[in-house]
């Protein structure tokens, strides 16, 4: 008890409890049994790092946070990482004297400390970091799923690998079967990337290793995962492969499948794509939740202008309403937010789509199947004869789906598709190399949205700063001008994981094909004479669009310039 007093008396003296949340926790200490640092965590009147803090104090040790250390791989090749999951501590470094510095969350065990000297033989001394930290650290240093990849090189019998060719049909032998390990260590992959709100999954195999990386916000980051999983590439594909209904057996051709996941009460729809190479077959997974989340006008990231100007557009009985941009920019989001805004019990809607992302209730949705002739042509005359009054097609790939989503549009119908382009005006371009006369593309579309994905600051670690002029004139904005304005970073931190970014928002370019425009399109005019017309009209462009969200502290301009590139304003 004189400890535990000692202990509440450093808490207290830090004002981090109160004397009535000390008394209150040791009357429940005698019932639970726990020592007192782990009755106040657990009655969430203190924090783990607080309570470690005063303990590595009292104790006399040093407190460590492991995401401000480098860890010398040396070290960590040194220990092995079923000794790391087991015991849960993590290697700091190793000084000239012989003994090991590692961190545990609990010193008081010294049960396991000493297993810890037995089994490393060799002295050790004990620092403080929080449970969380010691299991970043972990993934960090020895890569996702590294319990179940060492328990899994444990099991597999010890054979001398001699030469690249034996060791790739030895792993094919021994791998062809599902092992629990390598089910566990699969389900770990995906669990960790849907906590991190990564979109996709890379995995891709090299000449020595097999590559994880997470597509979070946009940009790809490599996952730490074990050195020795190329060993069990072989068992990895096969139950990806078993999990989406593909042959197990073909491994010369692509192949995609789905699959339907719960994770952490969530369900997901992941597709699966599989590409033969020089080294194996990669693997790619999109990540897809059910969840239905629609967004407003505004919560998309359209301004005051752009918001008033599509709620015209949707509201018409008939015309083509395009959003371009590249894979990944948000448009099928964009088109379900106009579709939800516009669906009510009078109106019939019927869409086509490769695949259909999201189930929208009210709206008859139907899935591209090429390998029965079922293309968005096809799919776009059948839905004709079902009396709809707005149709969406997921993208206009060819001629055929062109000419015939104009020629629907033209009979009374309001259709809603994408298109890759670069920004908007390119849209008219891209429709006429397709082989569409200019006076049906002037007389059917009504209006183009280009769009990109930003990325949003993090609101945790959000920091004020003066950019360079250099920077500024990427923008053709004079000092002048941006000497008033405020703008922004994020510095990093957990919960950004020190990228400085968190979520991402759009940025658009709306075009309103008016009647100056439509004669310009009848003209056969190029998209930057058209565009020139547009942005003398109004029209924001993409870069324009990205400069308010600079100024309004939503992004960056180093975001804004990396996409929007190819902007010439």
């Amino acid at each position: 008890m004189s400890e535990n007093k000692k202990l509440g008396e450093l808490l207290l003296n830090k004002k981090v409890i109160t004397p009535e949340q000390l008394d209150s926790a040791l009357s429940r200490q005698q019932k639970s049994n726990l020592r007192i640092g782990e009755e106040l965590i657990r009655g969430g009147v203190a924090t783990e790092e607080s309570v470690l803090q005063a303990l590595a104090e009292q104790m006399n040790i040093p407190f460590v946070r492991l995401r401000t250390i480098e860890v010398d791989p040396a070290v960590i090749e040194r220990v092995p990482a079923r000794y790391i999951t087991h015991y849960n501590f993590i290697p700091i470094c190793e000084k000239e004297d012989g003994i090991l510095h590692i961190a545990v969350s609990d010193p008081l065990d010294l049960y396991t400390i000493d297993e810890i000297k037995l089994i490393l033989k060799q002295p050790v001394k004990v620092c403080l970091a929080t449970s969380f930290e010691i299991h970043e650290a972990i993934k960090r240093y020895y890569g996702v799923g590294a319990k179940t990849m060492a328990q899994m090189v444990d099991d597999s019998p010890h054979i001398e690998i001699i030469s690249a060719q034996n060791a790739a049909q030895q792993t094919e032998k021994s791998d062809e079967t599902e092992d629990p390990s390598v089910i566990k260590f699969i389900d770990q992959v995906i669990q960790q990337a849907v906590r991190e709100r990564a979109t996709d999954i890379h995995i891709e195999p090299y000449d020595k290793n097999l590559r994880v990386r997470y597509r979070i916000d946009g940009l790809l980051y490599d996952v730490p995962v074990p050195s020795t999983i190329h060993h069990f590439q072989s068992a990895i594909i096969i139950r990806l492969k078993i999990m989406s209904n593909l042959d197990i057996s073909e491994k010369r051709l692509p192949q995609d499948g789905r699959i339907q996941v719960r994770i952490d009460n969530g369900d997901y729809d992941l597709r699966i794509s599989i590409l033969p190479t020089a080294y194996g077959e990669s693997i790619e997974i999109r990540i897809l939740s059910r969840k239905q989340i629609f967004f407003s006008m505004e919560q998309l990231g359209l301004d005051d202008s752009g918001v008033e100007m599509l709620n015209k557009m949707i509201k018409r009985t008939h015309g083509i309403i395009l959003v371009t941009g590249p894979t990944g920019s948000g448009k099928t989001t964009t088109l379900y937010s106009c579709l939800d805004k516009i669906n009510a019990a009078e109106r019939k809607i019927i869409t086509i789509e490769d695949p259909v992302e999201y189930r929208l209730h009210g709206i008859t949705q139907i899935q591209v199947h090429p390998k029965i002739d079922l293309t968005f042509a096809n799919g776009l005359r059948s839905m004709l004869r079902h009396d709809p009054d707005i149709m969406m097609v997921g993208e206009i790939r060819d001629l055929e789906t062109a000419e015939l989503a104009i020629r629907t549009a033209l009979t009374g119908h309001l259709v809603f598709s994408t298109l890759h382009t670069n920004d908007a005006p390119g849209a008219m371009a891209r429709l006429l190399d397709m082989g569409i006369e200019p006076y049906l593309v002037a007389s059917s579309l009504d209006c183009v949205i280009a769009q990109r994905l930003v990325r949003v600051i993090c609101p945790a670690c959000k920091q004020e700063f003066k950019p360079h002029k250099e920077l500024m004139e990427e923008f053709g904005i004079h000092k002048d001008r941006f000497a008033k304005e405020h703008f922004y970073f994020g510095s990093g931190c957990d919960k950004c994981k020190f990228t400085g970014y968190l979520g991402r928002t759009a940025i658009f370019e709306v075009l309103n094909i008016n009647d100056q425009i439509k004669e310009m399109i009848l003209n056969r005019d190029p998209s930057n004479i058209i565009k020139q017309k547009a942005v003398a009209m109004g029209m924001k462009t993409l870069r324009l669009s990205g400069w308010e969200k600079v100024i309004s502290g939503i992004t960056t301009p180093e975001e804004i310039i990396r996409v929007t590139q190819q902007d010439t304003e």
